[in-house]
């Protein structure tokens, strides 16, 4: 079982709708190249036929996720305390930078243009932060050495 945010869960559901409707106009497009006759050489054809496959995987790996997610509620939660879903600027205390992370169920590929960087629970940061409070210091053990944050505030 794995625990999200509705946000994370509502997203989900919105790209399975998307690879939904993506997989109706491939399929189209499979009929409409299959009906020009041979197939051996129509590379439209063959081209549909393995986007096709793509989106049934990537479908049946949402549906799984699906399956086995626990959405977590936040309604309980003080305001100052970090939590599943929350935004929240940090403070590195060996260089004195801030950065934005939001701590999500299951952290993605980044967004390069995305100035907040996801951050799962189940990582060495998402455990140091998980539930702690706005001014609070946490160790975060990295492979390059032990880093520190201040909690300076949630954002979101």
């Amino acid at each position: 079982m794995q625990i999200v945010s509705a946000e994370e869960k509502a997203a989900l559901q919105a790209k399975r709708e998307e690879l939904y409707k993506s997989q109706i106009d491939v399929q189209d497009r499979i009929r409409r190249a299959a009906s020009l006759g041979d197939l051996s050489e129509n590379a439209e054809y063959h081209f549909a036929k393995e986007e096709n496959r793509n989106i049934q995987r990537e479908l049946a790996q949402i549906e799984a996720k699906l399956k086995n997610v626990q959405v977590v509620s936040t309604d309980d939660v003080p305001e100052d305390v970090v939590f599943l879903g929350h935004t929240v600027k940090l403070l590195d205390l060996d260089d004195d930078s801030e950065q934005l992370v939001r701590l999500v169920g299951e952290a993605g590929t980044p967004n390069p243009n995305d100035e907040v960087m996801p951050v799962s629970v189940n990582s060495p940061m998402g455990e140091a932060l998980m539930k702690a409070r706005v001014g609070d210091t946490v160790k975060v053990k990295a492979p390059r050495g032990t880093m520190e944050f201040k909690i300076l505030e949630i954002v979101q």
